[in-house]
């Protein structure tokens, strides 16, 4: 299928909308339920052939092993055991009072039992009403809803590639419920002092230093769909920094900048991939640079380390 197809956010914004909170309903569980990981990689989704996945947990807690999918193939939400019982419901016609009622109650005969402290949506403009009331938020487009596991699962392939050229510390390439974007995160060995007033989100989030990738499908501060790229901390003078394709650009929000490369400036390019790695280094090379890194030490061209192995690969072979 086609490269980074179109997905305008005014087209989709309803099922975007309640897709978002069924995300942080089942995300919830996943908090509650998994070993905590540094910076909270445990908390995301990763992708699967068919939708998102919460990956295994449980166990630690009591619980049984469960995974909870969302396929976005047969829009059907799976609560599923390691021993092979599963329960599943269709995503369609459901409200998010609906959905979370139906969680529950499949994890409740799985033999699930998770407590839940803020059965709320984070950082949404209802934040105050408990899942279980919102009947507001009932639109399943399924041709939207497959959409958007399509430009996600190529996105996070081409995450994967940026990856492979970097040897420090790195994130996986995850789908975040919190923000629905999908990220992939470098991290330099540099410790961040936070002022204790800093929410604990943000502090386990950005206790290192960082630069970050990733891909949002646009809300109501920036309503396109776009890649992205920060520097966290924000070194002095990063906007004025180059960036690669010339349809990117810094935006300001608040007191720091984004690196932004909207997604139909990229998918009508004649190489939408190529541009795409392209805006992600030169966002790096900007933070990075700005900061201090060693880019040279931390390069690993072709997603190798040891030089010799580098070499073979680079060299002609005794055929050619």
């Amino acid at each position: 299928m086609e490269l980074f197809p179109p997905i305008p956010l005014a087209e989709w914004r309803d099922t975007k909308e309640t897709l978002h909170r069924f995300a942080q309903v089942v995300g919830k569980v996943r908090l509650a339920a998994s070993v905590r990981r540094n910076h909270w990689w445990n908390v995301p989704y990763h992708l699967t052939g068919r939708g998102i996945t919460t990956r295994p947990m449980g166990q630690i807690d009591g619980n049984p092993i469960f995974t909870i999918d969302f396929d976005f193939v047969g829009h059907q939400l799976i609560v599923a055991r390691l021993d092979g019982m599963t329960v599943s419901f269709p995503l369609s016609s459901m409200s998010v009072a609906s959905f979370h009622k139906g969680v529950m109650a499949a994890l409740e005969a799985l033999g699930v039992r998770v407590d839940i402290d803020n059965p709320r949506p984070f950082d949404l403009p209802d934040a105050d009403r408990p899942f279980s009331e919102d009947t507001e938020h009932a639109a399943y487009d399924p041709e939207h809803a497959t959409r958007y596991w399509q430009v996600l699962s190529q996105v996070a392939l081409v995450l994967e590639e940026f990856a492979a050229r970097f040897s420090g510390k790195v994130s996986p390439v995850h789908h975040f419920w919190h923000t629905f974007d999908i990220a992939h995160t470098r991290f330099s060995e540099r410790r961040i002092d936070q002022p204790p007033q800093i929410d604990p989100v943000s502090r386990e989030a950005y206790s290192r230093e960082v630069v970050s990738f990733g891909f949002w499908f646009g809300d109501d501060s920036f309503a396109e769909p776009a890649f992205y790229s920060y520097t966290a901390p924000e070194p002095a003078q990063l906007a004025e920094e180059p960036l690669r394709p010339e349809a990117a650009q810094w935006v300001a929000r608040g007191d720091s900048h984004l690196a932004v490369l909207p997604y139909d400036a990229a998918r009508t390019r004649p190489d939408p991939r190529a541009s795409v790695l392209d805006f992600y280094e030169s966002a790096y090379r900007a933070g990075a640079g700005r900061a201090g890194w060693d880019i040279d030490r931390l390069a690993c061209p072709g997603g190798m380390t040891d030089p010799l192995l580098r070499f073979r690969a680079t060299a002609p072979s005794a055929h050619e």
